[in-house]
């Protein structure tokens, strides 16, 4: 397949930003407008609250902005589709819209780990400023083959490493490891020796209790409580580092974006970039009582070794070389990326980085 990967930093209109999108209310104020009801599959429970519930409130904000002339109704994961297969209803037109991870499809085309997060790569505040640098246009231009249009609308931040029945030290003892991991970060864990399994979230508890598994990773301490997963497992490891800044995101079936009005389309914009705010702040904000919630109640905190760090940072980019050599797209759009990551790394080791490192080790004094 062809593709024309506008990768310029003029493609940043691309993004949903309130600054860049023309005004909703304006436009709904000087038009005849249908009324529209359409159906969100997602591909997550509706107990995780701040997920869900940022979903929830992207399709409220949509329908205020609209005075309730365009609607959208979330659907939880399994009610119309399956965690792994939101992409495909909303491709095939099953539903008019989903939201989902880019990194579950990394089977049709590797890029699309890039639009969630990949080992080693952006935080949070990276990944939108790479977004907003060209990286959505590219994205974009690969969902274009499936017949859909995506937005970021959603962010975890930096997530935990997964809650593990036994200690992992070494490299070592990784292998043969039956782990729950989706993305590219499977894949580097595959080059550890870990047996890499693909579940939905809502899935995780279940084999871990009964043992299909012996290790997962979810999200960060607020959601993976309400999973239950400290219940089935005793070890909680971090960094993250296969996910230091995860983005999730609204989905469009690219046909019925195209029908849309264009004030519509505004409005989908820009509830979907409020979405993706509200959720990132409100994981910042859940997450550290949580964790001492969790530690409180017997979990086990520990930290990867150097050493595992070490093989995993070296496998992720043999993997992303090797995946650039076979897959243009791909190259395409990694070069891109690490063109970025390179430059934004340098900026923040100056102005960021090392005041976070002093906030840390005056914490600890």
């Amino acid at each position: 397949m062809k593709r024309r990967l506008f990768l310029s930093a003029a493609a940043s209109a691309a993004l949903p930003s309130v600054a860049k999108a023309q005004s909703p209310s304006a436009l709904l104020r000087s038009t005849n407008l249908p009324t529209l009801r359409w159906r969100m599959a997602t591909s997550w429970s509706k107990r995780l609250y701040v997920r869900f519930g940022s979903i929830d409130f992207l399709c409220q904000r949509v329908s205020a902005m609209t005075e309730g002339n365009f609607t959208i109704t979330p659907y939880g994961v399994n009610e119309i589709a399956s965690g792994l297969k939101v992409m495909d209803a909303v491709a095939d037109g099953t539903v008019e819209c989903g939201h989902t991870a880019g990194y579950y499809y990394i089977d049709k085309q590797p890029a699309l780990g890039l639009a969630t997060s990949i080992p080693f790569g952006l935080n949070a505040q990276q990944q939108l400023a790479w977004l907003q640098q060209g990286g959505l246009e590219a994205i974009q231009a690969i969902y274009r083959d499936f017949n859909i249009i995506n937005f970021p609308a959603g962010s975890s931040g930096a997530q935990m490493g997964g809650w593990f029945k036994q200690k992992v030290t070494r490299v070592d003892d990784l292998k043969g490891l039956k782990m729950r991991i989706p993305g590219l970060g499977g894949e580097v864990m595959k080059r550890l020796g870990v047996d890499v399994q693909s579940l939905a979230g809502d899935e995780i508890y279940e084999h871990l209790e009964r043992g299909d598994i012996e290790a997962a990773e979810w999200a960060g301490p607020h959601e993976d409580e309400k999973l239950g997963l400290n219940r089935v497992a005793g070890y909680y490891y971090y960094p993250g580092w296969w996910e230091p800044g995860s983005t999730y995101e609204l989905q469009v079936n690219l046909s019925r974006w195209n029908q849309l009005p264009k004030p519509y389309q505004e409005v989908l914009k820009v509830a979907s970039l409020e979405a993706h705010e509200r959720m990132l702040a409100e994981y910042d904000a859940a997450n550290g009582a949580a964790l001492q919630q969790l530690l409180t109640s017997g979990t086990q905190l520990s930290a990867f070794s150097s050493e595992i760090l070490q093989a995993a940072q070296d496998a992720a980019f043999e993997l992303y070389e090797e995946t650039a050599t076979r897959d243009d797209t791909f190259r395409q759009v990694y070069n891109q990326w690490q063109t970025f990551r390179t430059e934004i790394s340098r900026w923040h080791r100056i102005n960021e980085f090392k005041l976070k490192q002093f906030y840390a080790t005056a914490a600890l004094s």
